[in-house]
């Protein structure tokens, strides 16, 4: 792989750029490396990287704590923190199509096999591997870190932590109906057919009919029964068709198998959910009620909740009493973990502290200040443990929530991440998978010519 963009490539960053030239006017320039800006630095020996982010307010705060703590123990390298809030694909890609890319930074799941290929990234195996603490065999969750970190065997990031989707419940609407809720223990996961039964049974017209009933009224429901996200892409429409025993990917050619028959039940699983059982709002109505699933799960007007365990973060601020619980099984037991990655960029002019501060950030410092809020799930080891589990777990977490990383990610949990070209092939994607929520097609219509278009374009960009 060329160290170096190609043309071709340059040009399509560029043209990001031009596309995005409002974003591109405020992206944030890149503090300048130790390389190219020694001489304007502090001291001599002090070197000063950037770090570019997004981030809500909190994962601001624990950035800038980071930077305290490693700026105290790694008193030589000075850090720019260039927090980027919104839009901040199209600001990173500008920076980079500029000539000014930061450091290090913040690398989705769904770009990282992208930037890769592209040679936007460092290659930091011999780094890691050499590193005592994280490139010892144990310290991460194995195998799923390697999965989703390297590239032929090469480490071009370091996973930030875990997150994988699962149910939210109002634990009130539960005992007020005398149902039994959801377990987070995947030896108990429910499973389709009672997960349907149950969200029938919670699901409530105003008149106290539920779906099934003669005189059910869906244009007339007080309480839907669950909520499940339908992101083409999403991780939560992901884990649907891996729990039905599909790959979602073929790991050996990376390309799509959702369409094979167990993929397109999945889809059509999930869309029968609005379309046939009636237990979960269309978006439409979704839309209508003017209400985050968090508000609806609040005030009872939804039971269940399908979200991204870093939505814990905020759920656990509900009044009403919160539970959670894995998801339920299809034809097999599965969910999609995923998180951002901490890179350097191979532009760098500073790559040895590029690697000290990513290296930091793989550290329990870094990732128990998030894995506290319930933001994240810890990929380390040492925070799994009964004693790891001290440093984090509090009463805010719902009872026996240490499972989903003990028991349920480790057993269950599948890190996929998306090849290059995959936000070209998901637009692709998206437009076929509306149709079948809106009932225009079903997954058996839809799915496989999208299928076959996003296969073609992932083909295509395997070459750069």
């Amino acid at each position: 792989m060329s160290q170096n963009l190609s043309r071709r490539r340059f040009l399509q960053y560029a043209g990001l750029t031009i596309t995005a030239a409002a974003a591109a006017a405020c992206a944030p320039a890149a503090a300048p490396s130790a390389g190219g800006g020694e001489a304007g630095a502090p001291a001599a020996d002090v070197v000063t990287i950037s770090f570019m982010g997004w981030g809500n307010p909190g994962e601001d705060e624990g950035v800038r704590n980071a930077i305290a703590k490693f700026e105290e123990e790694t008193p030589d390298i000075k850090v720019t923190w260039l927090h980027t809030p919104d839009n901040y694909a199209e600001k990173f890609l500008a920076n980079v199509a500029a000539g000014t890319p930061p450091d290090t930074a913040f690398v989705g799941s769904d770009v990282y096999g992208t930037y890769v290929r592209d040679s936007l990234l460092l290659d930091i195996t011999d780094s890691l591997k050499a590193d005592p603490l994280v490139g010892a065999p144990d310290y991460f969750i194995e195998p799923q870190e390697e999965d989703r970190c390297t590239f032929d065997g090469r480490w071009y990031g370091i996973g930030s932590c875990w997150v994988a989707p699962h149910i939210y419940y109002n634990a009130d609407v539960f005992a007020a109906e005398g149902i039994e809720p959801p377990s987070n223990d995947p030896d108990e996961a429910w499973t389709w057919e009672q997960f349907l039964e149950t969200a029938r049974l919670l699901t409530l017209d105003a008149n106290g009919n539920h779906p099934g009933d003669s005189d059910f009224d869906v244009e007339n429901v007080e309480r839907w029964g669950v909520h499940w996200p339908t992101s083409a892409g999403g991780t939560q429409i992901v884990s649907a068709i891996l729990a039905n025993g599909n790959s979602y990917l073929d790991p050996d050619s990376q390309l799509l198998t959702v369409d094979q028959p167990e993929g397109m039940q999945a889809v059509q699983n999930i869309a029968n959910l609005m379309l046939v059982d009636q237990v979960m709002p269309r978006t439409a109505a979704m839309e209508s009620l003017g209400m985050t699933n968090t508000q609806m799960l609040d005030n009872g007007r939804l039971a269940m909740a399908i979200d991204g365990s870093w939505a814990l973060d905020w759920m656990k601020e509900i009044e009403s009493t919160l539970g959670t619980g894995v998801l339920p099984k299809m034809g097999s037991q599965a969910v999609h973990m995923q998180a951002h990655l901490h890179s350097a960029l191979a532009a760098t002019q500073s790559p040895d502290a590029a690697w000290q501060w990513v290296r930091f950030l793989s550290t329990p410092f870094y990732q128990l200040q998030f894995c506290r809020t319930g933001l994240w799930l810890p990929s380390q080891t040492a925070l799994a443990t009964e004693e790891g589990q001290k440093e984090w777990i509090s009463d805010k977490h719902p009872a026996d929530y240490a499972k989903m990383v003990t028991e349920y990610l480790p057993r269950f949990g599948q890190a996929i991440y998306m090849p290059a070209g995959w936000p070209r092939a998901n637009a692709i994607l998206t437009p076929a998978f509306d149709a079948i929520w809106n009932g225009d097609m079903t997954a058996e219509e839809a799915i496989p010519q999208a299928v076959a278009e996003a296969n073609a374009i992932l083909e295509e960009e395997k070459v750069g």
